[in-house]
Parts: C-alpha cells; sequence; structure tokens
C-alpha cells in the first residue's frame, strides 16, 4: 500500500477552564486538525485525523498535496498559532487504493445488525465493515 509523510505542527494552547492542551495543525492540509492533553496524545489522534481527512480527499476526487518536507519553511502558518515552541513532526498515512468487489457470507440476524449499525452511523454497509477491518487490524498492531 501507498503511503505519504505530511508535517504535523503540534503546539500548547489553552484550554477551556484554564487547563493547557495540544492543538496540531497539518500546514499542507487545510482543515486537518487535532487536539489532545499532552503532546503525545495530539499526536496520537493526528495520525487518526490524518487518515481521515486524506481519505475524504480521496473519495471527493481532490488531489492530495505533494509530500512535506520537515524543514519547508512557514508559508503564514506561525502566525495562527501561540508563541510556544511547536513540535513538528512528519507523519505517516496510508494511501487507500482502488476498491474492488468482495463477496462475504454472514448470518441474516448478523447483516441486519450490520444495516442498522452502519445507518445509525450514516455509512455504507462496505464502509461499515472496512472501518470494523481498520480497527481490528490497528488494535491486533498494537498488541504486537
Amino acid at each position: 500500500m501507498a503511503t505519504k509523510w505530511y508535517r504535523a505542527i503540534a503546539y500548547q494552547s489553552p484550554g477551556d477552564g484554564g487547563e493547557d492542551g495540544w492543538d496540531v495543525i497539518f500546514p499542507d492540509l487545510p482543515g486537518c486538525v487535532s487536539q489532545g492533553d499532552t503532546a503525545l496524545d495530539a499526536m496520537k489522534n493526528a495520525k487518526e485525523a490524518l487518515a481521515l481527512h486524506v481519505e475524504g480527499l480521496i473519495a471527493e476526487s481532490i488531489a492530495l498535496p505533494p509530500e512535506s518536507e520537515l524543514s519547508a519553511p512557514d508559508e503564514g502558518w506561525a502566525a495562527e498559532i501561540p508563541k510556544q515552541h511547536p513540535v513538528s513532526a512528519l507523519l505517516e498515512t496510508a494511501i487507500p487504493g482502488k476498491n474492488i468487489r468482495v463477496d462475504v457470507t454472514m448470518d441474516r440476524a448478523l447483516v441486519e445488525r450490520l444495516d442498522t449499525a452502519a445507518s445509525r452511523e450514516g455509512t455504507t454497509r462496505s464502509g461499515y465493515l472496512a472501518q470494523a477491518v481498520r480497527e481490528k487490524l490497528q488494535r491486533s498492531r498494537e498488541l504486537t
């Protein structure tokens, strides 16, 4: 599976109630943002936000920007964040490939439950199954 690397910039920001948190922006992907209680949490969440953002761009047939360089010059993003020292990192994301059709056999009652759950989340049966597989694979990777 193809991958791309995009620059993520984490910075500490004041949260509601005076508690500090961390925000993450992707200068090359406007609108792709993340947050977390710590820099590590924010970057972990940013990896998921990046994957979802890239999937959305591909689903809408929007060309992905070129991969980022960690040392790329500031193109205005720095003015948008507080003056604390930002933390930059390159995050890798998988680029979804071409969809293929697969046949799956399941119990009728399970398929009905699947369809209900997919509808409740505003997705399709295929989309719901694909997300379930991604989550299961991620959990398996975390255990190894």
